[in-house]
């Protein structure tokens, strides 16, 4: 009986030191008052450059806040209340300021509180709308900016669920929305009672599909889909009048033409899919008049559900369907040339064609592509450039093509991975139809661009001629600042506008007129305790020749005669397929130092050393792939980083840890499994065992048939028995990304736990792949810090 009870308190006891039920925890004030600091304003500026609008941003929500219900269906996350999307943040206050006198202007009778999402200039740029979010409903409101007067458009309920819920037509004066249907009645509850099994069932159809999360389940999951998705389409003049157009369908979007007489509309229908999620329903894609009549069934797409492996996999027939930007109603589209298999021999992969009012006459083919359509940048009847790529080799092209005479001419051909010879993107203005095209003068258009080079970014503005394509640079950032431009504001006159910041000075805005700078904004340093932070881009090589760098934060009083610091190593693997491209240092010495929720360079407030974004490419040349030597590849750039850390006085080699967030994660996993080069490891949201991702993760392509070792040297969990230094693992449990769910890091802790590792848990409640609840993030970092004190730090 003694024995009987011995072991009953045994298992007792063994379970309440295996359970930690903490409530949250507040970090170390250094930690918390980083988290809290104030938000800088977002900024936007107005279609005619009149006005710069400063856009205060909500903090994080409550954990009260993140608990509501939420419905997870078909891939979307939608608050049953509002018929929104859930996990929104919002816009919390506005002002207008006028570039030309550089007044401020409040706004009068916003709803309070203000709960702004999607705010879009009209065309004209003299009225803003926005959405204006509550518990029970999302409204349609508006801004006069003649008065700076808010006013409610409609008392309909705006469907929200797929976002893009409104949009402006060109003539400044009506508004097309989706909105609840009117009359809609409370949605039966489940039935506890199921009427059948759920059944699935493939008839030798090669379907492949990737892991994804949040995906309908059973019946009574799609009738609840149909009743949240299903949304009126509505009319709205902003004087008053409000027209229905068609009949309620599950509509994805509702695209006005250019001019305004018609409308693009996706609306999906059955059968639904219960592996893939929404974007992949069959949807039927028409174009309507403003009075809701048909004009044109354009095609209805099948469930795509069995797209052949690979990143250029496309679903047959046309897709991407829109309106040419620059001209009154012209729709285009592709449409693939190789079944939409990239392992299909093809010398053409993909045809553009386009189709003008009222959609009569056959389409014309406005190019043919070797390569996989990206999209297209429409500038005017003579001018467009038209994107294709291809991930095997990371080739990316930019064609100009004339699109009245159909000439084509070869503007870019390089590897995307070379950010050195990245060319920078074209500006653009918006139209009278109040769309984005080019912005073309005089036959020359303007670039702007990161500026990589070996010394870091440096943002730069080009002018480039058309016809021959030389350009001219017309301004470039100047250390010690970090200055990028954005928005032109006089292309003629050399006048635009640039967010410049530094290691000490948060990002603010300057108008730049020649040699005239003017500062626009003065937002304040949000986190003075670390306001002498030093930073340095390290330069260092790998031991097989491979440049890398890394970003070394250290604490603001730290000299090196007080020796080397225990160090956080905070890192996210990228795959190459060129070593030189890998070696290319990119960011600047001169950002200032943003700390958001899932930095690490919280902790150099802490006493460490951060070696944060270092560099960790996994690199496989011509036909070698990558993830064949990754974990060689992986240790041998850690051991770099410490080994030139440890040269330079700074780091401790013997008190590093190394941290990462989802495949930092699984590369954090990886480096404790495979190297002694650690003291402990922080992976949060991470996937451990790739058998659970069989059909491809990350960048690799091949699937767990094709590569089964591959797969098993990768998953930290196949290794589970080697993690001897101390592992903390952090996972949302509401984690809807694909492939990284929370039975990752359940299972892997299992395995750590059944090997006798030092290993803690923490699952997050209702937080998603990325953590937002203010409680959730205070959690974390006590934890973190918990961590890095006990087992880096004061490590024994």
């Amino acid at each position: 009986m003694k024995k009987i009870i011995y072991l009953i308190l045994f298992a007792v006891i063994s379970f309440a030191q295996a359970q930690d039920n903490t409530a949250y925890q507040r970090p170390p004030d250094a930690l918390a008052q980083l988290l809290e600091a104030p938000l800088t304003p977002a900024v936007t500026f107005s279609p005619d450059k009149k006005w710069m609008v400063l856009l205060d941003r909500s903090d994080y929500p409550t954990i009260e806040e993140l608990s509501r219900p939420e419905l997870r269906l078909a891939g979307l996350r939608i608050d049953p209340g509002n018929n929104g999307q859930s996990r929104q943040r919002y816009l919390i206050g506005i002002k207008f300021k006028n570039l030309s006198d550089k007044k401020e202007y409040e706004v009068k009778a916003l709803p309070s509180p203000l709960l702004m999402s999607s705010p879009s200039f009209s065309p004209d740029g003299k009225k803003m709308a926005f959405l204006q979010n509550s518990a029970d409903r999302i409204e349609l409101w508006m801004i006069d900016l003649s008065t700076f007067t808010a006013s409610k458009l409609s008392e309909k309920r705006v469907n929200a669920i797929f976002g893009n819920a409104y949009s402006w037509l060109s003539d400044s004066q009506h508004i097309v929305f989706t909105a609840v249907p009117d009359g809609r009645k409370a949605l039966t509850e489940k039935s506890r009672v199921p009427a059948g099994p759920t059944i699935e069932e493939n008839l030798g159809k090669k379907a492949p599909n990737r892991t994804y999360q949040d995906l309908l389940k059973n019946t009574y999951d799609e009738t609840a889909f149909d009743y949240y998705a299903t949304s009126q389409i509505v009319l709205k003049n902003i004087t008053g009048a409000e027209t229905l157009l068609g009949q309620p369908a599950v509509y994805t979007s509702v695209n006005p033409s250019p001019d305004g007489n018609y409308l693009l509309t996706r609306n999906l229908h059955k059968p639904y899919s219960y592996i893939v999620p929404f974007s992949r329903f069959p949807q039927q894609v028409n174009v309507i008049d403003k009075q809701g009549s048909l004009v044109k069934a354009i095609v209805d797409l099948p469930l795509v559900d069995n797209l052949p492996t690979g990143f250029n996999s496309v679903a047959t027939g046309p897709r991407a369907h829109n309106w040419r930007s620059d001209v009154p109603a012209t729709l285009y589209w592709a449409e693939a040339q190789d079944g939409g298999d990239p392992k299909a021999k093809a010398d053409i992969r993909d045809k553009v064609f386009e189709q003008a009012a009222p959609f009569t006459n056959t389409p014309n083919e406005l190019i043919k592509l070797t390569l996989r359509y990206g999209g297209i940048t429409w500038g005017n009847a003579n001018t467009a450039w038209v994107y294709e790529n291809w991930w095997a080799d990371r080739k990316t092209r930019t064609h100009q093509l004339n699109p009245s005479t159909k000439a084509v001419k070869l503007i870019e051909d390089r590897s995307n991975e070379d950010v050195y010879t990245d060319p920078g993107n074209v500006m653009t203005e918006w139209n009278s139809y109040g769309r984005s095209v080019m912005m073309i003068r005089e036959n020359a258009i303007w670039l702007s661009g990161d500026g990589s080079s070996p010394e870091g970014d440096m943002p730069f503005l080009d002018k480039m001629e058309l016809t021959s394509g030389k350009k001219t640079r017309l301004w470039r950032c100047i250390a010690p600042y970090y200055e990028s431009v954005s928005t032109v504001l006089d292309p003629k006159k050399n006048i635009f506008i640039t967010s410049r910041e530094s290691l000490t000075e948060n990002p603010n805005y300057y108008i730049r007129s020649g040699k005239t700078v003017t500062q626009l904004t003065t937002f304040a340093h949000p986190y003075p305790s670390i306001k002498e932070v030093k930073k340095q881009v390290l330069k260092y090589k790998r031991d097989d020749g491979v440049d890398l760098t890394a970003n070394l934060y250290l604490p603001a009083n730290y000299k090196k005669e007080d020796g080397p610091l225990p160090t956080f190593l905070w890192a996210y693997p990228a795959e190459f397929k060129s070593s030189a491209n890998a070696g290319q240092v990119k960011g600047s010495p001169y950002t200032f130092p943003r700390i958001g929720w899932g930095s690490a360079i919280y902790w150099v407030s802490r006493g460490y050393a951060i070696l944060d974004n270092a560099s960790i490419p996994i690199i496989g040349e011509g036909d070698k792939e990558p993830n064949d030597t990754y974990i060689k590849q992986l240790v041998a750039s850690a051991k770099a980083a410490i080994d030139y850390g440890a040269s330079l006085g700074v780091v401790d080699p013997n008190r590093v840890a190394a941290g990462g967030h989802s495949y930092g994660a699984f590369m954090t996993g990886n480096l404790l499994a495979h190297s002694d080069l650690f003291k402990a490891g922080i992976a949060r949201s991470g996937a451990y065992n790739r058998t659970l991702t069989p059909f491809g993760f990350q960048a690799e392509e091949r699937t767990y048939w094709e590569a089964p070792q591959v797969y098993f040297d990768m998953s930290p969990f196949s290794f589970a028995d080697k993690i001897k230094e101390p592992i903390l693992l952090i996972h949302g449990e509401a984690d809807n990304n694909s492939g990284t769910f929370p039975v990752q890091t359940e299972r892997f802790y299992n395995a750590l736990k059944g090997h006798g590792a030092t290993a803690r848990f923490v699952l997050l409640p209702y937080e998603s792949h990325g953590y937002q609840a203010k409680e959730s993030l205070l959690h974390m970092l006590w934890e973190m810090d918990t961590w890095l004190e006990k087992y880096v730090k004061n490590a024994k």
